[in-house]
């Protein structure tokens, strides 16, 4: 009754809604690029999917409305369609991604890790907020908004009750004071209660923006505040009280979720951080005169010449793990190194300064492309809370200081339809980093065929990166270490992509080769268990930092190919990858992604509709195991280690789109399925069971 209730009063705001004239003309009522060419990976600051191909006019937002990103070495822009979409609404909460590339812990907001391996990113610096990507923001990720009006979005999702539920709210909120500087603010607030014990999410993210666009002096500037509490729960103690119920139950009821028992209790993991960003430049250069299409008259505009910029990066960030349970704490952990307190700490600190002079594209027919060279200075300090010699009661903390002096240049090439490309290379003169490296490279060409436009994109890298410092460093209640040896780990990509609008397919295919690939093991001595045994499990849990002198490649393609016929639409993803030495990067074979749906428009299609069902898939594969104290994944254990996989997760829904509102409902993991391959991403943490699923959108353009 109450799910009843609340699509009644979902189905009463939009009755609401469409008797709302204001602005009218200026909405699309219909999408029709946006079920074709879209490349999934390209999602909006809500995680809504854009289409990259599309082009907004005044039938799909008002006149004069416009967002990009910039990125966070130069402020250089790139334009991102505003949030309109309506295609693939009912994915844009999934922890698993859009279209599953992603291992998580099942709950809502929960640590993931990507099992197709391309998606995957280096580590960062302060590495507790990189299973949080799906919340957390970079400078680059922050969404900047050009507005007549004030632009408004409110997103709100919700599922289950108020004891194990889930609930998500996003607000954005943009302004001009004039048309060359504007402002805003956006809000992410994740709250997943968790179908089983000990496994709360709350995860807030905010941040505030800025910017002028002048002539001569452009800047961006950006505020994020990153606050993240996660209960840790270590898993279930028995993976059969999802796989095998009536096993466990031994003739009696079968247990509830929340009745299932887990390894730990009353532990968190809490990180906070807060970033202030701000890059700036000043152009040299000229007026000239450009002609006004609309009539007789001629309009002067600034060329720019040269340019000289600065960026300026903060971050702080803290860290605490929140343990008051000892006894489990000795039966789950192999060791405990800080027995006298109940939680640990390590505190980070980075401010980077780059300085730049660049000679910018298009300023005369010789200036083919823009050339910048930029030199920068970063200072990071890390503390962590260590034992006195002789005295164990008594804490004092520890720093590490270290400084690094980089130099780099880029040639870049982005006017013009036809070819377009960047090429940015950095060294590392001074400093912890010295001798790191890197050069990366992408390019893209358009042109016609058969009547049809062709895209061919090709990225690629080398890089010679020193291990971030908390795989060389790291001091904790359970897990130690000091690696001063770790060498250089050395990283080459080649990466190519075809994209045909009019087929609506688009084929990727890219290789990497990994030297000295540094990652966390488990280095715990097992007890029983094997390959040979049904629920194999770890006796104790520890974890360690390894290096693979040798070299590890990885071979990645992917197939996207959409159809349609009438109201019938079927779209399909397709990825095949293999790694070298699955012992130490294990991946999975095959992840498919597979959506089938009608599309169509009701009352003289002012409403808009898709319903349908899709299915994400994996093959089996040594999926990363979770450890709850450093809170970041790691190779199962070789001596217990199980394949996880070759489970079909199969969700039905329903996207309305009615003017400025959208809103899915969604029936989630619809076969629910037990036995050996039941619903499980990563050992012993189980997928929710079958739910039901709302959420709701509003654009507001006045």
């Amino acid at each position: 009754m109450k799910k009843i209730l609340f699509i009644a009063i979902i189905a009463l705001i939009c009755g609401t809604l469409s008797a709302q004239n204001t602005l009218q003309n200026q909405f699309s009522n219909q999408f029709g690029s946006s079920a074709s060419g879209i490349d999934r990976n390209n999602y909006d600051r809500n995680g809504n999917p854009i289409d990259t191909t599309a082009v907004n006019d005044a039938s799909t937002i008002p006149i004069g409305l416009t967002s990009w990103k910039i990125d966070a070495r130069f402020g250089n822009r790139t334009e991102v369609p505003v949030d309109t979409l309506q295609h693939g609404f009912q994915n844009t909460n999934d922890t698993g991604g859009p279209t599953g590339h992603y291992t998580y812990l099942g709950n809502l907001g929960s640590p993931r890790i990507a099992h197709v391996f391309f998606d995957r990113k280096d580590a960062s610096q302060f590495f507790f907020f990189d299973p949080y990507d799906y919340t957390v923001l970079q400078p680059q990720d922050v969404t900047y908004t050009n507005t007549k009006s004030p632009f408004v979005n409110l997103t709100y999702y919700k599922q289950g009750s108020s004891r194990d539920g889930e609930e998500r709210f996003k607000a954005y909120f943009a302004v001009n004071a004039n048309k060359r500087m504007g402002f805003g603010f956006n809000i992410d607030y994740v709250y997943g209660r968790g179908k089983y014990a000990h496994q709360s999410t709350a995860l807030f993210n905010g941040n505030l923006f800025a910017y002028y666009l002048g002539d001569k002096y452009n800047m961006h500037f950006s505020f994020i505040n990153d606050n993240l509490k996660v209960a840790e729960n270590g898993g279930i103690t028995d993976d059969r009280y999802v796989s095998a119920p009536l096993d466990m139950a031994e003739g009696g009821r079968t247990y509830a979720n929340s009745e299932i028992p887990t390894n730990l209790t009353d532990i968190w993991n809490h990180s906070t951080g807060y970033h202030a960003f701000l890059t700036h430049r000043y152009n040299l250069g000229f007026y000239r005169d450009n002609p006004n299409e609309n009539d007789t008259t001629t309009t002067q505009v600034f060329v720019p010449v040269t340019s000289f910029m600065h960026t300026v990066k903060v971050d702080i960030a803290k860290r605490k793990y929140i343990s008051q349970n000892e006894e489990q704490n000795r039966e789950y952990f192999l060791n405990n190194f800080l027995p006298d307190i109940d939680q640990d700490k390590t505190d980070y600190l980075a401010v980077k300064n780059t300085f730049g002079i660049s000679l910018r594209e298009g300023f005369n027919k010789w200036a083919k492309a823009g050339l910048t060279a930029f030199v920068s200075h970063e200072f990071r300090r890390f503390t962590m809370t260590d034992t006195l010699s002789g005295n164990p009661g008594q804490r004092i903390p520890t720093d590490y200081t270290e400084n690094v002096i980089s130099v780099g240049g880029q040639l870049i090439k982005e006017q013009g339809k036809m070819f377009h490309y960047n090429v940015t290379g950095e060294f590392a003169l001074i400093g912890e980093d010295a001798g790191a490296f890197s050069v990366e490279g992408n390019g893209n060409m358009n042109f016609r065929l058969f009547n049809d436009t062709v895209r061919l994109e090709a990225n690629a890298y080398i890089k010679n990166l020193n291990p971030t410092f908390y795989y060389r460093h790291f001091h904790s209640k359970h897990y130690w270490w000091d690696n001063n040896d770790l060498s250089k780990i050395m990283k080459t990509r080649i990466e190519g992509k075809l994209s045909i609008d009019h087929w609506r397919t688009q084929l990727k295919a890219g290789v990497e080769n990994i030297t000295n690939y540094t990652y966390l093991d488990n280095t715990s001595v097992a007890e029983g268990g094997g390959e040979e045994s049904e629920t194999p499990v770890s006796h104790l849990n520890n974890v360690g930092v390894a290096q693979h002198s040798g070299s590890i490649q990885v071979f990645s393609a992917s197939l996207r190919q959409d159809f349609k016929l009438g109201i019938l639409h079927l779209d399909n993803e397709v990825t095949y990858q293999t790694s070298s030495n699955q012992d130490i990067l294990p991946l999975p074979k095959l992840v498919l992604y597979h959506n089938l749906y009608l599309s169509f428009g009701l009352a003289k299609k002012v409403l808009k509709v898709e319903m349908g069902a899709d299915v994400r898939y994996f093959t089996e594969y040594y999926a990363p195991d979770y450890a709850p104290a450093i809170g970041q994944f790691y190779l199962q254990n070789k001596d217990t280690r199980y394949k996880l996989g070759n489970y079909p997760l199969v969700n039905g829904y329903i996207n309305l789109h009615l003017k400025r509102t959208r809103i899915f409902l969604m029936m989630y993991n619809l076969i629910q399925g037990q036995g050996e391959h039941s619903y499980f991403f990563a050992p012993h943490y189980p997928l929710n069971p079958r739910l039901f699923k709302i959420g709701i959108s509003w654009n507001f353009f006045d």
